[in-house]
């Protein structure tokens, strides 16, 4: 059985992804720093209390991978959403924590998988990046210098990466329904003196398909990026989102 570890994996997009992997017959394990999150999650799954940027507990996890057998996919998934504010009001401490979380966490991840995988000479690393990852986003200074970072670090993977058989690619999700684009949808509707409703619409029209994403959808995605179909898939930043047109959501 295929074995999958994703980062940040007791909800959200991670739950999601968690549940599309098991559905395709693979052998689920996820990290989250919510304790509680992991008591809920499928008896099957192997479920650890981690913080993604403690190098050692990483460490450790992937020395249990190891010994169970070796890794065939990871999903570096873990990240937040960081301060809301123009860039003069952002707190130092506010950054530093999101572009650990967000990048160093995904360095963390790969770091030790990526033997696991050359020795195997396969694997799939799938980077969940965003679409401020492709581009500026006002009031969103730290998330979006570290998920523009998280596809440097996708591309530099797939090319260390492929003549042992890895590939890597990001999925750059938009606009997700849950909980944490409602506390996005929150602090910009303050900052810019409008309502959530408003800010939610603008989101959404900012975008071809005027529609946000389900968490599901970037799971189908991941699922994808896992399997054999996308075998010659490698160093790809893929939207799902609906195609975003308008990054500044605006009414």
């Amino acid at each position: 059985m295929k074995r999958v570890l994703i980062t940040a994996g007791a909800s959200g997009i991670g739950r999601a992804m968690g549940e599309g992997f098991a559905e395709a017959g693979f052998e689920v394990w996820v990290t989250d720093v919510d304790a509680g999150a992991l008591e809920k999650v499928p008896g099957d799954w192997r479920g650890f209390a981690v913080n993604v940027t403690d190098e050692a507990a990483m460490k450790a996890v992937f020395a249990e991978v190891e010994a169970a057998g070796g890794l065939d996919v990871l999903c570096a998934n873990a990240g937040i959403a960081g301060p809301t504010a123009l860039v003069e009001d952002v707190q130092l401490e506010d950054w530093r924590a999101c572009v650990s979380v967000n990048l160093e966490g995904a360095f963390l991840a790969a770091k030790y998988a990526a033997p696991l995988m050359k020795a195997a000479g396969a694997g799939s690393i799938v980077v969940t990046s965003s679409t401020a990852g492709q581009f500026g986003y006002p009031n969103r200074a730290p998330y979006a210098a570290a998920k523009w970072a998280m596809i440097g670090l996708t591309k530099t993977l797939a090319m260390e990466l492929g003549p042992f058989g890895v590939r890597a690619n990001a999925i750059c999700p938009g606009a997700v329904e849950g909980p944490r684009m409602e506390g996005v949808l929150g602090r910009e509707a303050a900052a810019k003196g409008m309502t959530r409703d408003q800010v939610y619409e603008g989101y959404a029209s900012g975008t071809s398909m005027r529609s946000f994403v389900e968490a599901r959808d970037i799971a189908n995605m991941a699922v994808f990026l896992g399997s054999d179909a996308a075998r010659l898939v490698s160093g790809q930043v893929i939207a799902v989102d609906g195609h975003t047109e308008n990054p500044d959501p605006k009414v």
